[in-house]
């Protein structure tokens, strides 16, 4: 949930920031702020707990839940189902395959690995599509403009993540500013900025097990693009701990690894693409 989100949650329920604290267990403090907007960079910790309380039961998440997000950013061990289990070889089960696995699936079929199990991906829409084009294109414009060293880069894109042989993701958009990650096939490593916009078939995978993916290997900024909702889930590595900023598709959010100097303007993608929302 987005701050904006859970302010309308807030007053739908009725709670005062009072309540909301004593529910939550977010010192009233803290609360106030965040309500307020005098925080710009609230603690995951504390959002979790308040989405606990303000999230409607049925709504599925775009911040992980406190149930499947541990202290540190530990994995969870959860596994979703993915039809891919059904097509491997009976020799091997989920969470047994290895990179070999991985170069040996037909290039028309889109896959990525991760700790050892193979998930399919469908193939993206056109608005998943056009958002990727004009995010990338606003990102490569900056690192034009300034003379940047950072590459970037768009799906299908290799990310050998943990630099083990269980382990291959395919971001929607990765940015890569130290070149020593680089390598023939993709990268090797973590990318300083990983952005990736759901879909229906990567939903959970998404907002879940790769988001412990990413902050565990290193990856400075992680973007979570919803174009359901039609908004972003900021979530900042800091020293401190994770830190999360939510937006929505009427802002120019900052891009924190270049500290806020390049800023994507969703408002002017949407101008756009939004007529695509209105396609059969």
């Amino acid at each position: 949930m987005t701050i904006e989100q859970m302010k309308a949650r807030k007053r739908e329920l009725g709670l005062s920031n009072k309540e909301l604290a004593q529910r939550s267990g977010v010192p009233l403090g803290t609360v106030q702020k965040i309500m307020s907007g005098a925080t710009a960079s609230p603690r995951m910790t504390a959002i979790l707990k308040l989405e606990k309380v303000l999230r409607p039961v049925a709504s599925d998440p775009v911040i992980p839940s406190a149930e499947t997000l541990s202290d540190g950013f530990r994995e969870a061990g959860v596994v979703y189902g993915t039809s891919a289990e059904k097509k491997q070889p009976a020799e091997k089960k989920q969470g047994e395959y290895t990179l070999d696995d991985y170069y040996a699936i037909p290039d028309d079929r889109r896959v990525e690995l991760i700790d050892g199990v193979i998930y399919d991906m469908a193939s993206p829409g056109n608005i998943h599509q056009a958002l990727s084009s004009d995010i990338s294109w606003q990102l490569q414009n900056y690192v034009s403009a300034n003379h940047g060293r950072c590459m970037v880069y768009t799906a299908p894109f290799d990310v050998q993540l943990d630099m083990d042989n269980r382990t291959m993701v395919e971001p929607d958009i990765v940015v890569i500013c130290n070149h020593d990650r680089l390598k023939r096939f993709g990268c090797f490593g973590a990318p300083e900025f990983v952005i990736e916009i759901l879909s229906p078939s990567t939903r959970k995978k998404d907002v879940t097990i790769k988001i412990h993916k990413y902050m565990n290997a290193g990856v400075q900024e992680y973007w979570i693009v919803d174009p359901r909702d039609r908004n972003v889930t900021v979530i900042l590595n800091e020293e401190e701990g994770p830190a999360i900023r939510g937006y929505t598709f009427a802002d120019r959010v900052p891009v924190g690894i270049w500290n806020g100097e390049c800023m994507v303007d969703f408002a002017a993608i949407m101008e756009h693409i939004g007529f695509l929302y209105e396609l059969d």
